[in-house]
């Protein structure tokens, strides 16, 4: 059974995000005839629902800790496999032989690839996406201090700052909402 391990109006360090949110919803879930919520979740304002293992009480970081910093960051990375598949003319390729993988995981395996004949059709392009895509924890963590920064002092940051931020923050929304299905639609970004 679980038990709630933070309250309504704690301030905590929210893991996948990167950035301090107030827990404002509490919310266990019960199953009939037991006297405990079977798990419980938090409601932070982040468009989404997280467990007590995303979060990190505001008490347990202690400023300063380079242990903290590690806690909460991920790595993700773009190794190099060695391509199966022959292609006629790799001369294109700028590493012949191999393609990227991103790994989202602490061991060397989950994360992101693509298929050989995409990767042949246009390996700069794919090089390019792997690059973005593991350093996109990175660029959310810049994002939410942008965020942040510029929440804590709205008065004194220039308009065109504001609207940075605005534009970050609905980022951030639209990476963290989960939205409904789109049947094989695009989905225009925020």
């Amino acid at each position: 059974m679980a038990k709630a391990l933070f309250h309504k109006n704690q301030r905590v360090y929210v893991k996948p995000v990167g950035t301090f949110a107030h827990v404002e919803t509490v919310i266990p879930h019960w199953v009939k005839g037991v006297d405990e919520p079977l798990r419980v979740t938090y409601c932070v304002g982040l468009g989404r629902e997280f467990s007590a293992t995303e979060l990190v009480s505001e008490a347990n970081l202690r400023e300063g800790d380079d242990n903290t910093s590690e806690l909460v960051r991920e790595n993700w990375r773009v190794m190099r496999m060695k391509a199966r598949w022959q292609s006629g003319d790799t001369a294109h390729h700028p590493l012949p032989g191999t393609f990227p993988v991103v790994v989202t995981e602490e061991k060397d395996w989950g994360g992101w690839r693509v298929p050989g004949a995409e990767y042949d059709r246009d390996p700069h392009r794919i090089e390019y996406q792997a690059r973005i895509i593991a350093n996109s924890p990175r660029m959310m963590r810049i994002l939410s201090a942008m965020v942040q920064t510029v929440a804590d002092s709205v008065d004194d940051v220039p308009d065109e700052v504001l609207e940075q931020a605005k534009l970050a923050s609905s980022v951030l929304r639209n990476i963290y909402e989960i939205s409904p299905q789109t049947d094989g639609k695009d989905v225009e970004a925020a």
